[in-house]
């Protein structure tokens, strides 16, 4: 492999083809969403999930889980919603919130999270999605909470590198901004990761999906969803429900293949960088 050989490349494919993954967020995270997300999966063109192990449904998610299916861990370290909690797996101190739980904020968790807390807690996930079966194909943190700190950054590396895991960075947040070069760093041990991700988590993605399809560049790009079906459970944990009950229509569609299709998209999932990863 030289210095110029593209990811695209690696995975056996021409620098010019344009490499989609379609990842479903927040599996686990209740029943509506595990339907929506399994739904996503074997009835639209989604790719791949990654599993919130803390959640409440996470075992449940695993339990339907297939060996076909591309499945990662959602890295999670706060319960953001209102009326639903969730907490730490071990016993890690400095990742309660004072109503017990995750923290709701970023904010929060930053001020008050202790490194190694973090690094054993994401490890004891990561081994119990192992545990349950999965055959854990990447890492993906919940809202991005480790991904632009670089006390954290260092616990997500240390993660790839010891699961020999890809990883999801954004590319639409440059090393300026976060302080440091999150991408340079990952790439210097051997972590592979798209090529193209957009950091942007508002609810309800189409117009997201949508623009990211029509501006596909050549490589690897990940584009992210988070589907859920229409249940009244869903629609009572946040009032960001329709958007995702919108997501699973959105990613069920025949017009967002045609989509795809018009724009020469070739279907990829993690799995496949994986392989790259653990090859080299």
């Amino acid at each position: 492999m030289t210095a110029t050989t593209t990811l695209a490349e690696r995975l056996g494919y021409g620098p010019d083809d344009k490499l989609v993954i379609l990842s479903c967020d927040d599996l686990g995270s209740c029943h509506a969403a595990n339907v929506g997300v399994f739904t996503a999966l074997r009835e639209g063109a989604a790719t791949c999930a990654s599993l919130m192990v803390p959640a409440p449904w996470a075992r449940h998610a695993a339990e339907e889980a297939t060996p076909a299916d591309d499945i990662g861990v959602h890295l999670t370290l706060n319960a953001e919603h209102d009326r639903y909690r969730w907490g730490p797996i071990t016993h890690a101190p400095s990742l309660q919130s004072g109503e017990g739980g995750f923290p709701r904020t970023l904010t929060d968790l930053w001020e008050h999270a202790d490194q190694s807390e973090v690094l054993r807690e994401l490890r004891a996930q990561t081994e119990r999605a192992i545990q349950w079966g999965l055959d854990v194909t990447h890492l993906a943190p919940h809202l991005s909470a480790i991904t632009l700190r670089p006390e954290f950054f260092d616990v997500y590396l240390e993660l790839a590198v010891e699961y020999r895991l890809p990883i999801r960075l954004p590319s639409t947040i440059g090393a300026d901004q976060a302080g440091f070069p999150f991408r340079k760093l990952a790439a210097e041990e051997g972590v592979v990761f798209p090529d193209h991700f957009d950091h942007d988590w508002r609810a309800g993605s189409a117009e997201r999906v949508h623009a990211a399809i029509e501006q596909l560049q050549p490589g690897v790009t990940e584009i992210h969803v988070q589907p859920a079906i229409d249940t009244p459970e869903v629609r009572a944990i946040t009032p960001a429900a329709p958007g995702w009950i919108a997501d699973l229509e959105l990613v069920t569609s025949p017009d967002l293949q045609a989509r795809l299709d018009a724009a020469g998209a070739t279907m990829i999932g993690y799995r496949q960088l994986r392989a790259v990863m653990r090859d080299a």
